[in-house]
């Protein structure tokens, strides 16, 4: 009797590794869908939580609240002004010098519903899916930089491996450095914050915990725009083969506590969305 559920497991495990790989994917998505609802309720919960305990502070906090607010805008407004006065200078040096104009997105801002955060794998599930246009393969972008990578797509939600995760892997660069190296997410211990590796890093290049390297997307892949803050190298070594060297990548703790991401959409040339 005591070796029965085993008996059960394995069987059920038997008839698993049987299936075609067609019915184990639909049985996947199903099973996701099946339990959407149930994720997406306990996020609008929370919401509700959060709004209900926001209405309990005083109207000294509150107004000390706002003023912080009206201090982050009016920067924001600022940063804003000097981008949109950077887009006009990087569109004048295109039409004067004939080149190609920047691959073009729409920003899909949508609510992070729930984090999954193990050692092996770091990834969430935002309230954003097919019916809202979000495509597999899409990055993730929040104000500090990136976030990761869609890596499922359903009807009303999405999965997105974060940078932090071993799955993710993008090639990136040193900020001031225009060589390319490669990032991705290492293993995060128990209780410790989530780190990443950079490999392929030349020799010339220095980095200390002091005065950490900050590493930027390269924009080689297609995939993430050029420029995105990744992290910051805070320790280097010789790799096995003694041409390069691989260190440590230090993420912006922010990461895992975000509440919302903003979805990079690729436009096609003709402004429509791309299927």
């Amino acid at each position: 009797m005591q070796a029965r559920p085993f008996f059960v497991l394995a069987i059920v495990v038997a008839i698993w590794l049987l299936l075609p790989p067609v019915l184990k994917s639909l049985l996947r998505t199903g099973f996701h869908e099946l339990q959407a609802p149930a994720v997406q309720t306990s996020s609008i919960i929370r919401d509700v939580q959060d709004y209900w305990t926001f209405r309990s502070y005083s109207k000294d906090e509150l107004i000390e609240g706002i003023r912080d607010l009206s201090r982050q805008q009016a920067d924001y407004e600022l940063r804003l002004q000097q981008a949109e006065g950077l887009e006009r200078e990087i569109e004048r040096l295109e039409r004067l010098f004939d080149l190609p104009g920047h691959e073009e997105f729409r920003y899909e801002i949508a609510r992070v519903a729930r984090r999954d955060m193990g050692a092996w794998w770091q990834r969430m599930i935002i309230r954003k899916g097919r019916n809202q246009g979000i495509p597999a393969g899409a990055p993730v972008v929040y104000a500090g930089g990136v976030v990761g990578k869609v890596s499922e797509v359903y009807l009303n939600t999405a999965v997105v491996d974060l940078i932090s995760s071993q799955s993710l892997r993008l090639s990136a660069r040193i900020e001031g450095d225009e060589r390319p190296i490669s990032y991705q997410g290492g293993v995060t211990p128990p209780f410790e914050p989530a780190r990443g590796i950079a490999e392929f890093v030349p020799l010339d290049t220095r980095a200390v915990a002091d005065d950490p390297r900050r590493v930027v997307t390269s924009g080689l892949g297609g995939v993430f725009p050029a420029g995105l803050y990744i992290g910051e190298i805070t320790t280097l070594e010789p790799s096995a083969d003694g041409l390069f060297q691989t260190g440590r990548v230090r993420l912006d703790d922010r990461l895992h506590s975000l509440y919302e991401v903003a979805v990079l959409v690729p436009l096609e040339t003709g402004g429509e969305d791309s299927p």
